[in-house]
C-alpha cells in the first residue's frame, strides 16, 4: 500500500511516499480503507522528533482519517457497525483496563497513545486500529469534512465542555484563530450560545472568523494590550473562559483577560512550553487553570452527537492528494492555513 512516512527526523525533505505491506487487523482491531486523511500540528512535532517517538522503521504520519471498514480481526464485535460501514477514527488509544479507563477517562490512561504519534498513522491507503476507536461517520459530512473532524474537534470539545464547563451566555476568548482546535471551539461556542472573541496576527483570518460567528477579532500584533481590547469588545467584562493552544506567549494574556472565578484551559505549546505563573494572582482571583489532551470515548460520542445535531462542518483550508503531503505539510508549518488541511487517499 502507499503511505506517507519518515525514516529519520527533520524537515519536510524527510517526508517520503513509500510502499508498505497492507496491515492485517490483530485481535480486537478493524482494518479501515482510508478515503481521506487529515493533518494536525502534531504531525510537525512527530516529524521533527519528540519524546516518545522511536523510528525503528518507517513511521507513517497522520492521526485523522475517515474511511470504510474493510475487515475485522479475531474477536471483534462492532456493536452497530459492520464491514462496509463508513467511519471516522478516534486517534486516542488507551488500555481500556486501568482505573482511569474503567472510570471513562480514557485520555488520562497512563498507557494513552495517539495514532500517528506513538502508533502507526493514518496517511496511508489502509490503517488497522482498535475496534472501539471507530465511530459512524456523520451523514451530513463529506469525506474531507469527516477526515478533518476527530483530533481537533474532540480536543476542543473536552477543553470547553468537560474541563472548562462552558455555559450558554458565557464569554469566551480564543487565542490564535485559524487552527483546527480554535475553529472547532468557535463553532461550539456558536452552537451552545456562548459569545467568542478571537485573536490572530492576520486580519484576513479575523474577518473570516467574524463571518463564522465570532463577536469580534483582535490582531495581537497591532494591538498594544489584547486583554484591554477584549474587555472593550465584551462591554467592559472579562472572559469567563479562555481557550489557549499557544502556550508560553499567550498565558500572561489569558490571566489578564479572565474574570475572577474564571477558567483557562490549554492544550498546546506552539509558542513555548515553559513560562511563569503568579500564584497570588491564581488563588486570589479564584482562577482555574486546566490542561487537556484529546478526549474519552464518551467525549467522542457526545462530540459527534453535537456535530450532527447542530449540523457543524469542520472548516477546510485545502485538499491535497496523498502524494503531495510534503506541500500540504509546508503550508501548515508556515501557519498560512485557515481550517483543516486534508489528503485524498482513495
Amino acid at each position: 500500500m502507499k503511505a506517507i512516512a519518515i525514516t529519520e527526523f527533520g524537515g519536510c525533505e524527510k517526508i517520503a511516499v513509500v510502499d508498505l505491506p497492507k496491515p492485517v487487523p490483530a485481535a480486537g482491531e478493524v482494518l479501515v480503507k482510508v478515503k481521506v486523511a487529515g493533518l494536525n500540528h502534531l504531525d510537525i512535532w512527530v516529524r521533527k522528533g519528540r519524546p516518545g517517538v522511536v523510528l525503528e522503521k518507517a513511521h507513517i504520519l497522520g492521526s485523522d482519517a475517515a474511511g470504510v471498514i474493510e475487515a475485522t480481526g479475531p474477536g471483534v464485535q462492532l456493536n452497530g457497525l459492520a464491514v462496509g460501514s463508513e467511519v471516522v477514527i478516534n486517534p486516542g488509544v488507551s488500555c481500556m483496563r486501568c482505573e482511569h479507563c474503567l472510570r471513562g477517562f480514557h485520555s488520562e490512561c497512563p498507557h494513552f497513545r495517539i495514532i500517528g504519534f506513538q502508533l502507526s498513522g493514518t496517511c496511508a491507503e489502509y490503517v488497522a486500529v482498535p475496534a472501539q476507536n471507530v465511530f459512524l461517520k456523520p451523514k451530513h459530512l463529506s469525506w474531507p469534512e469527516a477526515a478533518a473532524l476527530s483530533l481537533a474537534h474532540l480536543t476542543a470539545f473536552r477543553m470547553l465542555f468537560v474541563r472548562a464547563n462552558l455555559q450558554p451566555g458565557e464569554r469566551l476568548l480564543i487565542h490564535g484563530i485559524g487552527g483546527g482546535v480554535a475553529l472547532a471551539a468557535l463553532q461550539y461556542a456558536n452552537a451552545c450560545g456562548a459569545s467568542a472573541v478571537v485573536t490572530s496576527s492576520c486580519d484576513k483570518k479575523l474577518q473570516r472568523a467574524k463571518e463564522l460567528g465570532a463577536r469580534a477579532g483582535i490582531n495581537y500584533r497591532t494591538t498594544p494590550d489584547v486583554a484591554v481590547a477584549m474587555l472593550q469588545e465584551f462591554g467592559g467584562n472579562s472572559a469567563d473562559v479562555v481557550l489557549d493552544t499557544a502556550g508560553a506567549a499567550t498565558l500572561p494574556i489569558s490571566f489578564a483577560a479572565v474574570r475572577r472565578g474564571g477558567r483557562i484551559v490549554t492544550c498546546g505549546v506552539t509558542s513555548g512550553k515553559e513560562t511563569t505563573i503568579n500564584l497570588q494572582q491564581l488563588y486570589w482571583n479564584h482562577i482555574a487553570l486546566f490542561g487537556s489532551t484529546m478526549g474519552s470515548m464518551e467525549d467522542m460520542r457526545r462530540m459527534l452527537n453535537l456535530v450532527a445535531t447542530h449540523n457543524i462542518k469542520p472548516v477546510l483550508d485545502n485538499t491535497f492528494p496523498l502524494a503531495d503531503y510534503a506541500r500540504a505539510a509546508a503550508r501548515m508549518e508556515a501557519g498560512d492555513q485557515f481550517g483543516k488541511i486534508v489528503l485524498t487517499v482513495d
